[in-house]
């Protein structure tokens, strides 16, 4: 009887994502009125091991079944950062090769980051589909921007298939993008965490920048803006190997700037990447105590203590902070980096300095990350640097949120009473 009531709580009572009701794009491309965008076609597809469907189909496996039935061809497969099967690290070579039935796997992570006209040779469609990670420092989407103008010169259609933002599509945070940093680390003029989907992204690329790109969205069925990446009921497939679960995607745009910098250790050589910030020389109770002191919407920070395996600091113990979060739809990730810069800086001001010398080499890196050598300048030559960081690119932001409404996907509405969360609100009522 017990099981039965327990049962009956779950069909009637929990919310929606429970029965994964969320669609990416590509389930929906194989059927009416989708499925005519293929029939015929020569199809290069650029996608990695992170493109499953909701029963963990994947990508490329879906489109070999289909290909009979609906009389197209696969001529190339195309593999961003990590490769096609995630198991290169950042920052590792991609190397060509083939696959079981001897399509050619170009990689876009290797000699060129671009597919040059070679590699698009007899190709009529191009199709993109790898999950994001919601912040504008990650390579997929670059990759995607690169491909759509080269699509663009060969006049070739591409088509993104839609997949979520695992951050939902309401979080706005962090500095914009100004020209002269635009890299492979960082390709267009949006915040830090954007709040798109990728399919938004490219909309919002094609439009702004001009590409000319004739560009076609599969949109998914059944994502909401407010939604989190657990809410949608899909399962999540490490986008890269310090990407291990879809919350950590919280965490990297916490911590990942830090990372950047070499200053101190924020996981990565441990269990927990991007989650803990941590050095031999800070007090973990008293850097705790601030952070906590500033009251920022949904995070607490915790004194932890641990050794990484490998990486900054390796085997020493380090004392800081574990960065829990909350409450995601309240919490901001660039704005809670900032407070863990300033407060580090402002207890520790030489060790900070030192670091901060001894990482300089990285400085063009870090500006091109970070999307501005504000940021950077604060770092080195302010005193008490939090508000000076939170207050980076506030009118930028809102003009942003206003150009951004055009490109959003009206099937991606939100509740009216549902806010846009970003950096400006913190400040402004602090």
């Amino acid at each position: 009887m017990a099981s039965l009531f327990f049962f009956l709580f779950l069909f009637c009572y929990c919310p929606s994502w429970v029965n994964g009701h969320v669609q990416v794009g590509v389930e929906r491309l194989f059927s009416p009125p989708y499925d005519s965008l293929l029939r015929g076609k020569q199809i290069g597809l650029i996608t990695n091991h992170t493109a499953i469907d909701s029963k963990g189909n994947s990508t490329v496996d879906l489109f070999k079944h289909h290909a009979g039935g609906l009389n197209y061809s696969i001529i190339a497969l195309f593999a961003p950062e990590h490769g096609l099967r995630g198991t290169q690290h950042a920052g590792e070579r991609v190397i060509d090769e083939r696959d079981s039935e001897g399509v050619p796997i170009y990689s876009l992570h290797g000699v060129t980051r671009r597919p040059t006209a070679a590699m698009l040779k007899g190709i009529t469609l191009l199709v993109y589909d790898i999950q994001d990670l919601g912040s504008r420092s990650y390579t997929y989407t670059t990759t995607l921007f690169y491909a759509m103008e080269e699509a663009a010169k060969e006049r070739i259609p591409l088509l993104v298939l839609d997949r979520p933002n695992p951050l939902g599509g309401l979080l706005v945070d962090g500095p914009l993008l100004e020209e002269e940093y635009r890299s492979f680390l960082g390709y267009i003029n949006v915040p830090y965490c954007h709040g798109l989907t990728t399919g938004e992204l490219a909309r919002y690329f094609n439009g702004e920048y001009n590409v000319g790109c004739d560009l076609t969205i599969i949109p998914m069925q059944g994502w909401k803006r407010e939604m989190t990446f657990k809410e949608t009921g899909l399962t999540w497939i490490p986008t890269s190997p310090q990407v291990p679960e879809a919350h950590t995607a919280f965490y990297y745009p916490t911590t990942g700037l830090l990372g950047e910098l070499q200053l101190i250790n924020i996981g990565i050589g441990y269990t927990l990447p991007f989650k803990v910030v941590g050095a031999p020389w800070i007090d973990a109770q008293r850097y705790a105590q601030h952070l906590n002191a500033q009251h920022l919407p949904g995070v607490r920070f915790h004194p932890f203590h641990y050794r990484p395996f490998f990486g900054r600091f390796a085997h020493q113990a380090c004392h800081g902070v574990l960065i829990v979060i909350t409450d995601p739809q309240v919490y901001l990730p660039v704005t809670a980096q900032f407070l863990l810069i300033g407060v580090l800086k402002a207890l520790y001001p030489s060790h900070f300095q030192a670091a901060l010398e001894e990482s300089k080499q990285r400085q063009e890196i870090f500006n091109k990350v970070v999307g501005t050598a504000e940021v950077y300048r604060l770092l080195k030559e302010e005193q008490y640097i939090v508000w000076k960081l939170w207050a980076i690119h506030q009118q930028e932001r809102l003009r942003y949120l206003c150009k951004r409404k055009s490109y959003l996907i009206a099937d991606y509405s939100h509740a009216a009473n549902a806010p846009i969360w970003q950096s400006l609100d913190v400040v402004a009522k602090n």
